[in-house]
């Protein structure tokens, strides 16, 4: 919610805050289910000025979240428990503001599946150091249970982080899957460190390619693009084995 005690929003000049250009033509290039549940800010009789101060107070809110993590770290040094606690910082999923005149979560695009992740254990190697690999939320349970010594199933579906925290460039090869409903059927997404393929309906309402290596904005769809045929092969083949047997309400 945009709730915050109001110094928050007084540190955020409601001048910086800008929304980004929203393109007709890029909407008109997606499938249509990729907006479904992003209602577009400018179709919905929101002004641009009302737009910014929405923004304004996420902004605002997550500041003030973020003080509160200092209150509780802090607290951890004080009472002299932080060389034996393992601190893991994540979200849920995340929040469309303004982009591509999205607004809202519940999209298969980045700025909604991407969500923060930040791991610090006592014992591991490389602190203080981001990771350019692809997790998922789903890693942390046997993360959390490899730090503790603790024994996880066999047949989890995250893998421990354990590696990436001793060394944040070591060698990975586990894309990240995320999933939201249409009605009756679903989107289905995998991401790798450069790709992501998102398959609507199992491709029959729709199919999106990303190459985030020269596309970070998402403004490019490339499934129909020939030289990016066995590159979207490849990821479709990795969608179909994660969803192995396809759900249906």
């Amino acid at each position: 919610p945009y709730v915050a005690p109001w110094r928050y929003f007084e540190s955020i000049a409601l001048e910086q805050v800008t929304m980004p250009p929203v393109s007709e033509a890029w909407r008109n290039r997606v499938p249509s289910p990729a907006l479904a549940s992003t209602t577009p800010w400018p179709w919905f009789g929101v002004t641009e000025s009302q737009a910014r101060e929405s923004k304004r107070a996420y902004w605002a809110a997550i500041a003030f979240v973020d003080a509160q993590v200092g209150r509780l770290l802090d607290a951890l040094d004080r009472l002299e428990l932080a060389a034996n606690t393992i601190v893991v910082f994540w979200s849920d999923n995340c929040y469309h503001v303004g982009e591509n005149g999205l607004w809202k979560k519940q999209s298969l695009f980045e700025n909604s599946a991407r969500v923060p992740l930040i791991i610090a254990a006592p014992r591991q190697l490389a602190k203080g150091k981001p990771s350019p690999r692809t997790v998922e939320l789903v890693d942390i349970y046997p993360t959390l249970a490899e730090l503790c010594g603790l024994a996880a199933p066999a047949d989890l579906a995250g893998r421990s982080l354990r590696p990436l925290l001793d060394d944040p460039e070591a060698a990975w090869d586990k894309p990240a899957f995320t999933q939201v409903w249409r009605g009756s059927y679903p989107g289905y997404s995998v991401r790798t460190e450069r790709w992501r393929c998102t398959e609507w309906d199992d491709g029959n309402a729709g199919i999106e390619l990303y190459d985030y290596s020269i596309d970070p904005g998402e403004q490019h769809n490339l499934a129909d693009d020939s030289v990016c045929a066995s590159t979207l092969a490849a990821l479709r083949a990795l969608i179909r084995g994660n969803w192995a047997a396809s759900y249906r309400p």
